[in-house]
């Protein structure tokens, strides 16, 4: 099968979407032979859609593990210039303000929609919403006369980035439509869309990465104690990410818990200044329980996962959550919250808890259980872990997108056999 996928960002780009594409195209390669090429950007985060200020990738033709990927340059001061025109158009309800949060979203890429159009594939896989790169992968695949799935990573909490009706009559073009989540199944049900063309297929994680180091040897490469209790937030570091409440919630945590350690790894992007603010206004005594890691490589991530006790990871703005996913491959227990689809991840006491979505209270009261309960806390890693094998491998989760191609690309079949006769 000859896959292109178009996303928004590849290795070494951050983020959730980013590493999905990455270990599905490299799984569908490795493991079912398939060929497939990358469309992208020369981003290194969402951020330089619209900041020209960003450093940026070099543009053109590679190839890594098997995947070819072709960067193309965006132009981002094109999208800076309507930054105070979309925010009027929005605030006011103006018609067409969603086509100009997209166009100041991005990534505005000249040619994209052409070179899919003019490209060799049998099927087109988009992700994720609300970018601007989805619409021209609509726009070139039925140009070529291509099968075309999007995978939209939709996150209905925030309104300005999914309350836009170009969205979904968007969805309601395409033959195949990946959803995360039945959350997000049901949400697009809700909206009108043929859930007969809706596959969940959810998320992955290669569990061996995360094998063969101790909790002890973890700690000592990172120069953490072997004695305390550390609890973990291992993820993008954004503005709904919940990092926020978790800092708050562990001033409660430490009038009980005085020694317990707050991890905090990720890569840095816009929020950082505010994250760096929130951090030095701790009290002194408290800034020493801090442990920081930012823009860490990933051959690190195993050993911050197999280093905490509890990963705390209250995001309001998850498709699916796949932190989730490497804390139980390192059999740790997960906090998430009451919000969109992540109830649909976490089964609440089962495999970990979940707490209101900017509750400080709540919040500190599931880390102190879990701090003070080791056997129930370590029941809820087993059960993560044992979730993990049977349903989110990556092979899982690679064969569920391949089967949603596959019907894509029968679909297309019989409407040119249709429009042939």
């Amino acid at each position: 099968m000859k896959i292109l996928h178009v996303v928004q960002g590849y290795t070494p780009a951050i983020g959730g979407t980013e590493y999905l594409i990455q270990k599905i195209s490299e799984t569908l390669t490795q493991e079912f032979g398939d060929e497939v090429t990358v469309f992208t950007t020369n981003c290194f985060n969402g951020e330089g859609f619209w900041n020209p200020r960003m450093p940026t990738m070099a543009t053109g033709v590679s190839e890594i593990n098997g995947v070819k990927i072709h960067r193309f340059p965006v132009r981002s001061r094109l999208s800076q210039n309507l930054r105070p025109i979309q925010k009027i158009f929005f605030q006011l309800n103006l018609p067409y303000n969603d086509w100009l949060r997209t166009y100041f979203g991005g990534p505005i890429i000249p040619h994209l929609a052409q070179s899919i159009a003019e490209f060799p594939a049998d099927v087109v896989a988009a992700s994720s919403f609300p970018l601007l790169h989805m619409f021209d992968t609509l726009k070139g695949a039925r140009k070529g006369n291509k099968a075309v799935v999007f995978h939209g990573g939709l996150h209905p909490q925030d309104i300005w980035g999914f309350d836009r009706k170009n969205i979904y009559k968007a969805i309601e073009l395409v033959d195949i439509y990946l959803a995360n989540t039945d959350f997000e199944k049901k949400y697009l049900k809700n909206k009108g869309i043929d859930i007969s063309k809706i596959k969940t297929v959810g998320c992955g994680v290669n569990p061996d990465d995360f094998s063969g180091i101790t909790r002890d040897q973890a700690r000592s490469l990172l120069n953490l104690p072997l004695d305390a209790q550390i609890v973990g937030y291992i993820g993008q570091i954004g503005l709904h990410k919940g990092i926020d409440t978790l800092i708050k919630a562990m001033l409660t945590v430490w009038q009980s818990h005085p020694h317990t350690i707050l991890l905090v790894a990720g890569g840095k992007a816009l929020y950082a200044k505010q994250l760096d603010a929130l951090l030095s206004s701790l009290p002194e005594q408290y800034k020493e329980n801090l442990a920081l890691y930012f823009n860490f490589k990933e051959e690190e991530k195993k050993y911050l996962f197999n280093a905490i006790d509890i990963f705390a990871y209250p995001s309001g703005y998850e498709s699916f959550g796949i932190s989730y996913l490497e804390a139980w491959s390192a059999k740790k227990p997960v906090i998430g919250t009451w919000r969109g689809a992540i109830p649909y991840v976490i089964d609440a006491g089962q495999d970990g808890l979940l707490v209101p979505f900017q509750n400080c209270h709540c919040l500190a009261m599931a880390i102190v259980v879990l701090l003070d309960y080791a056997i129930y806390s370590s029941s809820l890693g087993i059960n993560g872990f044992n979730k993990v094998l049977t349903k989110f491998t990556w092979k899982d989760v690679a064969t569920r997108f391949r089967d949603g191609y596959k019907k894509a690309i029968e679909k297309t079949k019989r409407v040119n056999c249709q429009n042939m006769h």
